[in-house]
Parts: structure tokens; C-alpha cells; sequence
């Protein structure tokens, strides 16, 4: 039967987050290291994730991951597997208990939603392993982002350059989001919003469409993805003036176009410029 792990080692975790190294620990003491990867599942649909990522998933011992996720890749999920979930807000401590998972001499898979090195756990991995000084060097497998995704579902919007930013200022200040946006619409640049609303957040998506009619038409056109590549996807077509009309929340993949970006056939199109 498939097995849930628990932190057992969670008294000695301070230990292990001092700059000093404790020897003889018995959650690191194994010399044979095991096998680190860092996944990305993609968008959440298990037909929309790469076929690496979808072997490796089924060949580690141990699956860290936020629940949700872990949620999502299930039925992939042996019953010989360990899985090790945590919620939101737990990302260090889900890091930590992969790499001791490692150091015990198990191939270990942290996983992320869409790209790991996008907003996911990849950074996070790799610097918890600069820190400590520990020389097991993961292997990134990539994935579909929300953003592809959703741009795939709306039809061409990032045919030129385009930016994402997130909206959510838990780690950043929104004096430097803002600047961001700012930077973005004068570029012209297709804008990806990532994080774009929640129940305590509701006035950063405000805030950027303001920003952005400060450089682009409230005629552009706009594409709003829920769940994008994942089940009950909704897709919404509007435009900067009347984008605020539609649900937007932590579900939402945003995509606000550039100067030339139009629609066709309930499809966004963002022109390479091509000759036709």
C-alpha cells in the first residue's frame, strides 16, 4: 500500500537549517546518495505531461509535492510509492524533506505544476542545496506552463515577445510588480498575468489594468483561462476595458495583447509578421 510520510525528523529541522553542518545526523548520514528530480506535470491534465516526466513519476520511490498537485497525478501514483504532501506556505519545508529523502539514498521527484523552473520548486531546490553545501545535483524536467497553455486554448497570442508577471506580492514588494507593468506596456509587449486575484487579493488586478491602459487601447484584446489544460477549462474573449467583468482568480491564466493582437473566429491572433 502506498505510503504518506511524515516529517520524522521534523525536531532536528532547525538543525539542519543552521549554517553550521550537524556530522552524524541519522537523517543525512547515508554516504550513497539517491537520485534528485525536480518535475514539471504541466497544467494538471496527466495527457498534457511530457513523456520523461510521466515515466520518472512512476519509477522514484518518494513524490513530494503540495497536495493539490499530488492530487493530480494519482492514478500515475504505485501503491509502493511514499508520497509526501504538505499545503500552501510550505514550500521549504516540502524541499528539505526531499533532500533528506535523497541523502537516505532514495530517487526522490519534487514536483511542480506546470514548468518547476517557472514559478516552481526548481529555485528553491537548488538553492536549499547551494546553501548546505551538498553536491547532489538534480536533473529539471520541464513542463507545459499555465501560460502555453492557456495561450494554446485561446489560439496564437504569444506569437511575439511577451512577459509574464505575477501579481501575487507574497515575495515580491508591488512597488516592483508595478514598475514591471509599467516597463511591459510601454514595450508593448503581450503581458502574461500569473496569480492574478484571490480572496485577499483583489486589487492588484485592478491596479495592473490600470497601469496598462496608461500605454495600450482598452480595445485589446484580452484572453481569460481558468484551469487552463485541466478539467472544466473555461475560456473567456474580451478586451482591457471590460476584462474586470469576467471571474479572475487563482485558477486564471491572464493574457492581455500587444498594439497589433486581434480575434478571429473566437480566437486571439498576435501576428509574427509574416507575409501573407
Amino acid at each position: 500500500m502506498r505510503t504518506s510520510s511524515n516529517d520524522q525528523c521534523s525536531k532536528r529541522k532547525s538543525d539542519f537549517e543552521k549554517d553550521s553542518k550537524k556530522q552524524g545526523d541519522s537523517c543525512f548520514s547515508r554516504d550513497e546518495s539517491g537520485k534528485l528530480y525536480v518535475i514539471g506535470i504541466g497544467p494538471g491534465d496527466i495527457e498534457q505531461m511530457s513523456l520523461k516526466a510521466y515515466r520518472l513519476l512512476q519509477e522514484v520511490e518518494v513524490i513530494a509535492g503540495y497536495k493539490t498537485y499530488i492530487n493530480l497525478i494519482n492514478e500515475i501514483i504505485d501503491d509502493q510509492q511514499t508520497t509526501y504532501s504538505t499545503g500552501m506556505k510550505k514550500e521549504n519545508e516540502r524541499a528539505l524533506k526531499a533532500i533528506e529523502f535523497v541523502r537516505q539514498g532514495k530517487d526522490v521527484a519534487v514536483i511542480s505544476s506546470g514548468d518547476p523552473g517557472i514559478y516552481g520548486m526548481a529555485g528553491l531546490v537548488l538553492e536549499l542545496l547551494e546553501k548546505k553545501d551538498i553536491e547532489t545535483k538534480p536533473e529539471i524536467i520541464p513542463g507545459i506552463t499555465a501560460g502555453n497553455a492557456a495561450a494554446a486554448s485561446l489560439g496564437a497570442p504569444l506569437m511575439h515577445d511577451y512577459v509574464v508577471i505575477s501579481l501575487s506580492d507574497l515575495l515580491t514588494p508591488w512597488s516592483v510588480i508595478e514598475k514591471r507593468l509599467h516597463k511591459a506596456g510601454e514595450g508593448d509587449f503581450v503581458v502574461v498575468l500569473y496569480n492574478p486575484s484571490s480572496k485577499k487579493r483583489k486589487n492588484q488586478i485592478i491596479q495592473a489594468r490600470e497601469i496598462l491602459l496608461k500605454y495600450k487601447k482598452s480595445a485589446t484584446p484580452v484572453g481569460i483561462v481558468r484551469n487552463a489544460k485541466r478539467g472544466q477549462e473555461e475560456i473567456k474573449n474580451s478586451n482591457l476595458e471590460d476584462m474586470l467583468d469576467n471571474k479572475i482568480d487563482m485558477l486564471t491564466t491572464v493574457i492581455i495583447g500587444n498594439s497589433k493582437t486581434k480575434n478571429y473566429n473566437d480566437l486571439m491572433i498576435t501576428p509574427r509578421g509574416y507575409k501573407l
